[in-house]
């Protein structure tokens, strides 16, 4: 596990140094094996004995989804290139991974919780690609409005289509999360201790994401209104989770149910 996640935040690390200054089509080979390495490191993370996870593997599993979509779009819309800062996320997620491993996870009370867990993964990452879009559009919208450069030589129009894109997609799974959260808690018995800031955090991202959508749909919410929006639902979502367990585990040190 060690060898995989320091090769892959060194790779991420290269790209960033690497993309203000390299045709993005030159920086697929890297881009690629960095992905690969970061996947390895995170296999080797949950083969591991004993099973363990938190909040820095939750960051790593995100940044991994996030990085790996925007690497597909690269290919679909090589005019979006490698963007440094989007490169430079991957490194601390790696080395914080290995710093933190996380609490002990205790037998399965159900073998399907871990199709729970997937889901939460897919909405994180989901929900990450969403404002990692978001952040490009709303940087686009200002280049445009100052008469600069643009960021991305992607129109503003098809950036704004993806980062909704994103967005309905991140609130279906985050839905699904949340309803497969519910019927766990109902079967184990458990249901009034499912009730905790983790899941107060999540169904008011999942509220935002829905008003957001709304407002889409209904009044054509578009520029600085939808992206603060945006980045609202995803701060709400990462306080939900990896912000309990970076307190649980690092500040209090004990585990996080």
């Amino acid at each position: 596990m060690v060898i995989p996640a320091l090769g892959a935040a060194l790779g991420y690390a290269a790209l960033a140094a690497l993309a203000r200054r390299t045709a993005g089509q030159r920086l697929d080979g890297l881009l690629w094996a960095t992905l690969a390495l970061h996947a390895l490191a995170l296999a080797a993370g949950f083969a591991a004995q004993p099973v363990r996870f938190g909040f820095a593997p939750t960051l790593s599993v995100t940044a991994w989804l996030v990085l790996m979509v925007y690497a597909v779009e690269t290919r679909l819309y090589p005019q979006m290139g490698v963007r440094w800062p989007l490169a430079l996320l991957g490194a601390p997620a790696v080395l914080l991974a290995l710093l933190f491993p996380g609490t002990v996870v205790p037998a399965l009370p159900s073998p399907w919780l871990p199709l729970h867990w997937s889901l939460g993964f897919a909405s994180y990452g989901l929900l990450g690609a969403a404002v990692a879009h978001g952040w490009m559009m709303q940087r686009t919208e200002a280049s445009i409005r100052a008469g600069g450069v643009q960021p991305t030589a992607l129109p503003l129009l098809a950036l704004e289509r993806l980062t909704f894109r994103f967005v309905a997609a991140a609130f279906a799974l985050l839905t699904l999360t949340l309803l497969a959260g519910w019927v766990f808690a109902e079967q184990l018995g458990t249901a009034a201790r499912w009730i905790t800031h983790k899941t107060v955090f999540t169904v008011l991202s999942w509220v935002v994401l829905a008003v957001l959508l709304w407002g889409r749909w209904r009044w054509g919410w578009r520029g600085r209104l939808a992206v603060r929006m945006l980045y609202a639902a995803g701060a709400l979502l990462l306080l939900g989770y990896v912000g309990s367990h970076f307190v649980l585990e690092v500040i209090l040190r004990r585990g996080a149910a």
